[in-house]
């Protein structure tokens, strides 16, 4: 990966519906070779996809809350059945395993404290946990979808 490469990168995680040519325009290249780097990004898997970036409160999910989970089980199939079951709810829009002594984290986005409650009982209903703790969040100070190019 090169610093065409890096910039292209930059442009599409700024804006992914910049036209090709404004891209090209920014990296110093036609078109035909800028698409032929993105497409090369796309295969290699390093572009996984290109989305909207929507408005949490405008569609009434303004409430974001950090679910740190524990469990007893340390086994795949119950691994398995617990990310089956994370799998159903739309609310859940991060999940991790995680080193320490949080064993699991989801980030769980919904409308207010009650949804969260409905949230809850549905993932408890599903899988055994053995011990959930519930932050919500209180600002947003940072959020971004944008990843640092500098490593790369």
């Amino acid at each position: 990966m090169d610093e065409i490469d890096r910039t292209i990168l930059a442009c599409l995680q700024d804006d992914a519906t910049m036209p090709l040519a404004e891209i090209a325009g920014r990296v110093g290249l036609t078109s035909t070779p800028c698409w032929r780097r993105i497409q090369k990004l796309e295969a290699s898997g390093v572009i996984r996809g290109r989305v909207a970036i929507l408005d949490a409160a405008a569609l009434n999910v303004g409430v974001t809350v950090f679910v740190a989970v524990k469990t007893s089980e340390h086994n795949y199939a119950w691994l398995e059945a617990f990310a089956a079951a994370v799998a159903e709810f739309p609310e859940v829009v991060e999940f991790y395993r995680m080193s320490g002594e949080i064993d699991y984290m989801l980030r769980v986005v919904v409308p207010d404290i009650a949804a969260y409650d409905a949230f809850y009982k549905g993932l408890i209903e599903k899988v055994s946990l053995s011990d959930v703790s519930s932050s919500f969040a209180m600002e947003e100070i940072k959020y971004s979808t944008a990843l640092p190019l500098h490593y790369a």
